[in-house]
Formats: C-alpha cells, structure tokens, sequence
C-alpha cells in the first residue's frame, strides 16, 4: 500500500474512533438524530465546499439495496462552482452502524448529474476533498479519505461503469443512460478493516 493510501486509512479510521469515543459513528453524526425518510438528503441542503468544489449527500431507499446496507454517500465534483456542472464519482454504502460496506457507480437518470466519461470522472477524484464542519468535520474527513484511499478500486469501478453502459441495451426510444431498469452500473464490497 502507498504512502498516500496508508495515511488515508489511518484518517478513515481515527474519525471512526474519535466519533466511537462520544458514541457517535459516520451515520449517527449525519443524521444527526432527524427522523430517516427515504430519498431525503442528509444534511438538508447537502453539503458544499466551495474551494474544491466537492460535495455530497446521504440518503437511503425503503427496501435498502440489501440486508446490510442501510443508505449511502452520493459523491460528487461542481468544478466550476455551486452553480456550475455536478459529476457524480462514486457511492458509499454504510450499514446501520456507519461502517463502510461497499461502493458503487450509478447510471446517469440516478442523480441527474451533468455526464462524464470514465477518464473524466477519473480526472476529478482528486478534487473531492471536504474541508467543511457542517454536518460534522469529521465526517468529511472521513468520506474524504475513503474516496483517498479507494481511489484505485473506484477507477476501476468507473471504467466498469462505461463498460456496462456501453453494453447494455435498453427499451426502444429510452437512452442507456435514461433506462429505469439499469441503476447501479459497478459495485464492490468494501471495509476498512
């Protein structure tokens, strides 16, 4: 493991355990204590850090993707600004105790994001660096450092994600990336530990 993908694990981590002192975990300080409706965003609002543009939001969906999972972090890059183009990079799925468990890429129509090609979107993974104290600092360190440390396996998922699109054939009239029935394009389990 290289030295910048160590030191982002080590930054995943020590979040994990400064929020474990407090009780707290990634999930619990998003939330926040408000009450979980499907397909909300959480915080309100997202979150925004205006001098990398990255930003982010989690959500869940009733029934969860899985029994284990309980929502996910959509990742994004505005690289022109809050009111400039946003491209989705990754998804990071997080069970009930705010534990990582996997991460995945979305078809298009998912988030409704501005579209990039797989080298693009590749491009922009360094930019997604959160230093922000809304909802919680460290929080944004966090996922920071798990897209950091990921970001080889993440490459890869993207790639995929071109990859499944490009073969993939959907209804007449509908565009690959319009087809309802084509959501999640890659995904891969995922831990810290």
């Amino acid at each position: 493991m290289d030295d910048e993908r160590s030191r982002a694990l080590q930054e995943a981590l020590f979040c994990e355990s400064v929020l474990a002192k407090s009780g707290e975990n990634v999930l619990s300080e998003t939330l926040r204590g408000a009450p979980v409706t499907a397909w909300s965003h959480y915080p309100a609002g997202d979150i925004f850090d205006p001098d990398t543009g990255a930003q982010w939001y989690y959500h869940c969906h009733v029934p969860p993707a899985d029994e284990t999972e309980h929502g996910h972090f959509h990742c994004f890059v505005r690289p022109d600004g809050p009111k400039g183009p946003v491209h989705h990079l990754i998804a990071v799925g997080v069970d009930p105790f705010g534990r990582l468990h996997r991460l995945f890429t979305v078809n298009q129509w998912v988030v409704g994001d501005t579209w990039l090609d797989a080298e693009a979107t590749i491009a922009l993974l360094p930019r997604f660096d959160v230093h922000f104290s809304r909802p919680s600092y460290l929080v944004n360190r966090w996922l920071t450092a798990v897209v950091r440390h990921f970001q080889p396996e993440i490459e890869t998922l993207i790639r995929e994600r071109d990859a499944v699109l490009a073969g993939h054939i959907a209804p007449q009239g509908v565009t690959v990336r319009e087809d309802r029935q084509l959501e999640v394009t890659s995904s891969l389990p995922a831990s810290l530990r």
